[in-house]
This record gives C-alpha cells, sequence and structure tokens, in this order.
C-alpha cells in the first residue's frame, strides 16, 4: 500500500511541475527576481539612513555634552577666583562625570560612523549587482521574446508544410485515379472493339457483321472506281475516233438552229 501511494504521489508531483513548467513565463520570474532585488537594496538603503540617523543624534549628544562640560570649566574657573573651592570642586566634578558621557558617545559615534561606511559600501555594490542584473534581465527578455516569436513563425511554416503535403497528395491521388479511370475505359473500348466483351446495350456489332461491314465498304468503293475508270475511258475513245476521221466534231450550236417561222 505504501508503493501505491508513493507511486501515485511522484505522479502528482511530476504532473504538477509539467503544468508548472508550462504556465511558468521566464520574463515574468526574471522581474520578479528584479524586483525582489530592489526591495532588498531598498532594505539596506533604509539601514544605511537609519545609521546616519543615529550617528547624527549622537554627534547632537555630544555637542550639548562637549558645550556643558565647557561650561562647568568655566564655572569652576570663576568660583576658583571668587575663593570657592568647593562649588569650583563640584562644577569639575560634574564635568568630570560629563566626560565620561562623551567618551562613551564618541566610542559609539565610531562605530555607528563605521557601521555606516560598511553599509554604504554594501549598498553601493548591491546597486551595481541590481543594474547588472536588470541589463541581463532585459537582454534576457529580449532574446526570448525573439525565440518565441521565431518558433511561432516556424510552427506556422511547418503548419503550412503539412498542409500542402496534405493537398500534394490528394492531387497525386486524384492524377493516379484519373489515369487509372482513362486505363479502364481504353481497356474496355479494345475489348469491345476486338468482341472479347459483350456490349449489353445493344449497340455494338458482333465480330461477324463488323467483318461484312468493312467488305461491303470495300466492294462500294472499287464499283465506285470502276465507274469513274469507263467513264475516263469513253471519253478518251470519242476524241481518238475524230481525231482520225479527218477533225475534231463540231459542237452543235442549238442558237444558230432555224426557227420554222423564219423559213421562206
Amino acid at each position: 500500500m505504501s508503493g501505491v501511494m508513493k507511486r501515485m504521489g511522484m505522479i502528482f508531483r511530476a504532473k504538477a511541475n509539467k503544468a508548472l513548467d508550462r504556465a511558468e513565463d521566464p520574463r515574468e520570474t526574471l522581474d520578479y527576481s528584479y524586483q525582489k532585488q530592489l526591495e532588498l537594496l531598498q532594505k539596506v538603503r533604509r539601514g544605511v539612513a537609519d545609521v546616519a540617523t543615529s550617528r547624527k543624534r549622537l554627534e547632537l549628544q555630544l555637542n550639548q555634552l562637549q558645550g556643558q562640560s565647557a561650561k562647568l570649566e568655566d564655572q569652576g574657573r570663576k568660583a576658583l577666583a571668587l575663593g570657592r573651592e568647593d562649588l569650583a570642586r563640584e562644577a569639575l566634578s560634574r564635568r568630570a562625570a560629563l566626560q565620561q558621557q562623551v567618551s562613551d558617545l564618541e566610542v559609539q559615534h565610531q562605530t555607528l560612523q563605521g557601521e555606516e561606511e560598511k553599509l554604504t559600501l554594501a549598498a553601493q555594490r548591491l546597486q551595481a549587482k541590481v543594474d547588472a542584473f536588470r541589463t541581463k534581465k532585459e537582454t534576457i527578455k529580449a532574446t526570448y521574446t525573439a525565440a518565441q516569436a521565431q518558433t511561432r513563425i516556424a510552427e506556422s511554416f511547418s503548419g503550412i508544410s503539412e498542409e500542402m503535403s496534405d493537398v500534394g497528395l490528394a492531387i497525386q491521388r486524384a492524377e493516379d485515379k484519373t489515369a487509372q479511370l482513362q486505363a479502364r475505359a481504353g481497356a474496355i473500348d479494345e475489348l469491345l472493339a476486338s468482341g472479347a466483351l459483350d456490349d449489353q446495350s445493344g449497340l455494338a456489332k458482333d465480330d461477324i457483321q463488323a467483318e461484312l461491314d468493312r467488305l461491303s465498304g470495300g466492294t462500294d468503293v472499287e464499283l465506285e472506281l470502276q465507274r469513274m475508270k469507263a467513264e475516263l475511258a469513253g471519253g478518251s475513245s470519242a476524241q481518238q475516233q475524230a481525231i482520225e476521221g479527218g477533225g475534231a466534231a463540231a459542237p452543235q450550236d442549238h442558237t444558230q438552229q432555224s426557227h420554222p417561222r423564219f423559213e421562206k
């Protein structure tokens, strides 16, 4: 049972991975990664600003403490000039306490200044990486878009080629079928002419009748030829007889014959 569940889980994960791969657009993934880097860069810059603000606040406190220390020192001098050593000692004691605070703030100030420099350098490096990633991202997106367009064009041409191939096959089949029908019709005509195949329509003649018609046609031609020869032979004999008799026979002129009304 556990083996079946493992196989089902593997099949589900494989199908889910395939579906995600089809749905994933590398351009969207690159834009999302670039957006996350911008957010990280913004956080680093905000950290630099926060450290700089803290450093500035410490500087203000140091200035105030140093001002108070100078004031206490001046008060001690004035008290000592007036013969109030006790007041001078109190002023110097307070000044010593302030000097300890100034020393602590100076240490913190140096630490914050170091952190600020590190964060500033990190922000600059991150900015350079983000700029480089943006350039590379746009290049990859342009290349992907061009490849996608080329793929679509190639698929379109492939579809056209397949359709033209189908059309070519259809034309070839039509030509083959036409040639087959023409050959069949010619073969049937030859079989009908030779008498090997009977014509059920009753219009075709059998072989004996066809031969008789051929002989009759030949006889008619021979008879017509003999008649023409006889006519030619008859004309030549009459001309020969006229020459031997002393002249050609005068042609009869029906226009010069006398009419009974004109006789005297």
